[in-house]
């Protein structure tokens, strides 16, 4: 079995899924699942996966109040940081924030990084129509970037009705993360904040697939080749991503030393999420470039999780 780094794992808090429920909000037009450490682990045994870097999926924890929004980005990081503290070298974070309230995201970064010891922060790809890109998420990003943090960037629903028979996770998720990345990238989020390294969940929506279209308004001399450079920077997850027809369009665009495993669990479940797992074992991958998506990239960003040789 390959000892994975599992960088799209996520962590559903009871009292959180109890707060969503009581709101009437699913995930992403499905239910939101169960979760357990039990049932995290036992995944993990079954997918060959060492350690999980958990995260709070879509909508986050910003309603629309502030005050409510910290306070239960509080309590999901601390539930969070004690299911690591408990599991030594099985789990980390990415710690949950506030936006669009930039403050309360600064108070609770600062929190989860020097209290609670978060291994990255979790961004949604928009909060109600404003999206990663935007001016207003700059103080932030220059506060992440100079802690050279990771962030995982998962998406949200468009700010859109979905269209009847067609839940938001079937096709909207991957068009929200292929606009949050063509807004960070147009607004030059990838060179005024070069040390942040930036994971666009289920490999990029269609950024690999449709990156020479999109290429040049991503560039500011308006050129192809400058706006595939600023879209190769970023990294990519292979959550739902490794089927045959999916993966060749990754593996063709993005730099091979930024791709890593991506489980997508419990909003995946189980059999779906080890479906696509076989799918990933079962593809013609080198043994350097199995070992890098595997886990060898996510080393590189997780040192802790590293392997001490």
């Amino acid at each position: 079995m390959h000892a994975r780094i599992d960088t799209h794992q996520h962590i559903v808090p009871p009292a959180y899924a109890t707060w969503l429920e009581r709101h009437g909000i699913t995930a992403g037009g499905l239910p939101i699942p169960q979760w357990s450490a039990e049932g995290a682990l036992e995944l993990m045994e079954a997918g060959g996966i060492d350690a999980g870097i958990l995260s709070v999926s879509t909508p986050g924890v910003h309603l629309g109040d502030d005050a409510q929004a910290r306070r239960v980005a509080r309590e999901v990081n601390e539930f969070a940081a004690a299911v690591v503290s408990q599991h030594p070298g099985r789990f980390g974070f990415f710690a949950t924030l506030t936006l669009p309230d930039i403050d309360g995201a600064l108070a609770e970064l600062s929190y989860a990084f020097d209290t609670l010891k978060a291994d990255g922060v979790v961004l949604l790809t928009n909060v109600r129509g404003t999206y990663l890109g935007d001016a207003t998420i700059e103080p932030l990003m220059a506060e992440l970037n100079r802690r050279q943090a990771v962030i995982f960037v998962h998406p949200s629903e468009l700010p859109a009705p979905p269209l009847p028979g067609i839940p938001p996770f079937a096709a909207d998720f991957l068009l929200d993360t292929t606009r949050a990345a063509i807004n960070m990238a147009r607004a030059g989020w990838l060179d005024r904040y070069p040390d942040l390294k930036i994971i666009l969940s289920h490999g990029g929506g269609f950024v690999p697939y449709a990156a020479e279209r999109i290429a040049r308004i991503c560039a500011p001399d308006g050129s192809i080749e400058t706006g595939i450079a600023r879209l190769r920077r970023y990294w990519f997850d292979t959550a739902l991503t490794s089927s045959p027809y999916a993966l060749p369009s990754l593996l063709a665009f993005a730099d091979p030393a930024r791709i890593t495993f991506g489980s997508d669990w419990p909003y995946a479940p189980k059999a779906r999420s080890l479906h696509f797992t076989g799918l990933l074992d079962r593809f013609a991958l080198d043994p350097m470039q199995r070992h890098a998506i595997d886990r060898g990239n996510a080393e590189r960003l997780f040192a802790r999780l590293a392997r001490r040789m």
